[in-house]
């Protein structure tokens, strides 16, 4: 990998195997999720409603081991992007509908991400990590869809019916 990278500062483009290709998406996608783990009480904390702040929870899934490698994340600045948006949200109290937003950016990235990487994992005949990260990838969908069904059913509608900032201050 290390390799790959200097051959990128040097201008150069680099043919990678999938599997290198497999194992740098994983590399970013361990960081992006340690990235979350470290946000997520800031989010819990900020979220006014009880069933937002259970649902924001994930779990860091590790596949390293199945190919034969020593787990390591490479910065992943996508999820660095999403978390400072979600922490402006928290910064300015827009609210839960804002939270859920951010939440859903970051259960998106991580459905692109993970979808890829199982994809991958059964073209390389890993069959056991893309099981695993099926069931992240599943995992996933679930609270992308549990977010939806919060937003739709209550929060999005609580927020809807409080009056506008330039309304209280009036």
């Amino acid at each position: 990998m290390q390799e790959r990278s200097k051959s990128k500062q040097a201008g150069r483009r680099s043919t990678n195997t999938l599997r290198e290709t497999f194992l740098d998406e994983l590399a970013d996608i361990f960081d992006a999720e340690k990235q979350l783990t470290r946000a997520l009480p800031k989010v819990a904390e900020a979220a006014e409603h009880e069933d937002l702040k259970s649902g924001v929870q994930q779990h860091l899934e590790q596949v390293f081991e199945i190919f034969g490698e020593e787990p390591k994340s490479r910065k992943c600045k996508a999820m660095k992007g999403l978390l400072e948006e979600g922490e402006e949200h928290i910064e300015d109290e827009a609210g839960d509908a804002a939270l859920i937003c951010a939440a859903q950016k970051v259960e998106h990235y991580e459905i692109a991400s993970y979808g890829s990487l199982v994809s991958w994992a059964r073209l390389l005949g890993e069959e056991d990590a893309a099981d695993v990260l099926e069931e992240t990838l599943d995992e996933e969908k679930a609270t992308d869809e549990k977010l939806t069904n919060l937003a739709e059913s209550i929060i999005n509608v609580e927020e809807s019916q409080k009056p506008a900032e330039s309304e209280e201050s009036e």
